[in-house]
């Protein structure tokens, strides 16, 4: 890749470019490009190699979002930005020049007013796993209502993520079918991918980071040596769960050994919004009750109803507390507040409005 390239141009697509906009064009570019494709042609390997970096960051937001401060501070304008950090040449897959660029030990760049954290968090520094972490690793939002959330309880969520082939136990061979060296990556199941001065290592796109790749691929898997599937869950929502809570589940993830990470997404209720641990709801008065005063069921959380008395001349948009009917979380428990809608007629007879011009001109009231 040149080195005044960056990812938008890699996938032709410009920086303000949608998350579906960025998927069309890897999808048509990485068939174009695929190895299967073109068989003997080592630059649409190299080209396909680019394609999976560029999507890779562009279609994950936080990733993106790191990736555009480094192109603020000008990491991908041309070689030799950085040339002072540099460890050596760049190499390619192969063993070829990458770019003719410097290969950084990320840690180098850790004097660049936190460059170092955003390459290390986008790229993964070396011999730490990290792709790998986040590959097992399954992100999810789950929505729930909004008394599950508050009092607690358990719901179902049915996930898609990867498991290990059952056909070839993972390493992506049809039965009966040779294995051997990757012969893009040399065995070592990654590949140094050079941009803008530069080069870190990445899983190798055509042994998809085995090292070892199959004369014949797996029917079932394709040769990825993993599959997709529908995993039913059954989460327990704690009590008092606000709307964005994270939660992980230790070994529920992709291939029984990465993490669920679920993100909660609380629905609203018609009766009851939350004020903290405290919940609101609204209950309609006529104009008879709000002047007399009366005695109305209210619901609570919990299901059951409490008598709550309105007193005389109750304006509207009074609220009244019912102590202890609210959410409860670490030791600590809400109230429940009632808010009056006094409801006025939107028409009157002749006689009600006789009525209540009567009751007007006895109370000294203008109309």
């Amino acid at each position: 890749m040149a080195a005044t390239k960056d990812y938008y141009q890699v996938l032709g697509v410009p920086e303000t470019a949608t998350v579906d906009e960025i998927k069309r064009a890897f999808r048509r570019l990485a068939k174009q490009h695929h190895p299967d494709r073109n068989p003997g042609k080592p630059q649409a390997a190299e080209r396909f190699k680019e394609i999976n970096e560029a999507h890779d960051v562009l279609s994950d937001p936080p990733k993106r979002k790191q990736y555009d401060q480094l192109r603020k501070y000008g990491a991908f304008a041309g070689a030799g930005r950085y040339g002072g950090a540099g460890r050596g040449p760049g190499r390619g897959g192969g063993g070829g020049p990458a770019d003719s660029g410097v290969e950084f030990d990320l840690s180098d760049l850790g004097s660049f007013g936190g460059l170092g954290d955003l390459f290390s968090s986008i790229f993964g520094k070396r011999g730490e796993g990290r792709m790998e972490e986040a590959e097992d690793e399954v992100e999810a939002t789950v929505s729930i209502p909004f008394r599950v959330a508050a009092l607690g309880g358990k719901v179902p969520v049915t996930l898609p993520m990867a498991e290990v082939c059952p056909t070839c136990g993972g390493d992506g061979a049809a039965p009966g079918a040779t294995i051997s060296v990757c012969p893009e990556c040399n065995g070592r199941g990654t590949i140094s991918f050079g941009q803008g001065g530069f080069a870190v290592n990445r899983p190798c796109p055509v042994c998809r980071g085995k090292g070892r790749v199959p004369s014949t691929r797996c029917g079932t898997c394709q040769g990825a040596g993993e599959v997709r599937v529908e995993k039913r869950l059954i989460i327990t929502v704690p009590p008092g769960t606000e709307d964005g809570t994270r939660m992980r589940l230790k070994g529920q993830g992709a291939k029984g050994k990465g993490d669920v990470v679920v993100q909660f997404q609380v629905e609203p209720d018609r009766f009851f919004r939350r004020e903290g641990l405290d919940v609101v709801c609204t209950v309609p008065i006529n104009l008879a009750q709000a002047l007399l005063g009366s005695k109305i069921r209210v619901r609570t959380l919990e299901g059951r109803h409490v008598l709550l008395k309105v007193p005389p001349g109750t304006p509207h948009g009074q609220r009244f507390r019912i102590a202890g009917q609210g959410i409860e979380k670490n030791g600590r428990r809400g109230d429940q507040y009632v808010e009056v809608r006094v409801e006025i007629p939107d028409r009157l007879t002749p006689e009600q409005q006789q009525v209540v011009r009567a009751f007007a001109e006895k109370a000294g009231l203008k109309y």
